[in-house]
């Protein structure tokens, strides 16, 4: 039997490689009327709130940051704009070349798997067309479930979900969000992807003091799983 029953993934800079911004969205800004350079700056001092739906709907959400930034877009302009704010996340997003292979791997030894992200509307749009999306028996986001990691309720509801206790699960992610420190408060085991694209990878409240387990890629994730034989 494996050691765990479930393995739980972070998704950007976790089962993707290394996020940045790209062009697009300074396009975007730019077609609201906005100064792309205040419309980053808004959208990085509200990640947390905006991860945890509190601006209401994705097209709520990007009127008030465009708002917060001085554009004014004129009528009709934001749900215009919409479709290109989920295609530039999923510019933004890169599937790590292992992701696939490593998530067929665990669930072909009877191991369930689970995302939990921290993430604003467009995931949920454009994951579930992603290759990895039939591979994960879970998918739990930020945006709405009304939280964020490290709070329990974002962790005890993949567990739900997957139908097993968090000591039953590994929790693997590059570290953003509190996330590792928060899956070892509920039981979880936490394990860290350090890769070496993450260097430069766009992440907000690094767990920078985790001194637990790391793993440099996914693949390493699979001897985790596999029972130490006993000794004769």
């Amino acid at each position: 039997m494996p050691a765990y029953r479930a393995v739980v993934f972070d998704f950007f800079g976790t089962l993707t490689r290394s996020v940045q911004r790209g062009p697009q969205h300074a396009a975007i800004a730019r077609s609201l009327g906005a100064d792309p350079e205040a419309v980053t700056g808004v959208l990085d001092r509200t990640f947390r709130a905006r991860a945890c739906g509190r601006y209401g709907s994705a097209e709520a959400t990007l009127r008030w940051v465009i708002e917060q930034a001085g554009g004014r877009p004129r009528p009709g302009a934001i749900r215009a704009a919409m479709p290109a704010r989920v295609d530039a996340l999923r510019a933004d997003t890169q599937l790590r070349p292992e992701a696939i292979s490593a998530l067929t791997a665990i669930r072909s030894r009877g191991v369930r798997t689970a995302v939990v992200s921290d993430c604003t509307h467009e995931l949920p749009a454009f994951l579930p067309g992603l290759p990895v999306a039939p591979l994960l028996d879970a998918q739990i986001y930020s945006v709405e479930l009304g939280v964020c990691k490290p709070d329990p309720e974002i962790y005890l509801a993949a567990c739900h979900r997957l139908g097993v206790d968090p000591e039953d699960c590994l929790y693997v992610g590059d570290g953003g969000s509190h996330e590792l420190t928060g899956a070892a408060a509920v039981g979880m085991t936490p394990v860290r992807l350090a890769a070496p694209d993450l260097a430069n990878h766009l992440v907000f409240d690094a767990d920078t003091n985790f001194a637990g387990r790391t793993v440099r890629s996914l693949t390493e994730v699979l001897a985790l799983l596999d029972p130490v034989p006993a000794l004769l």
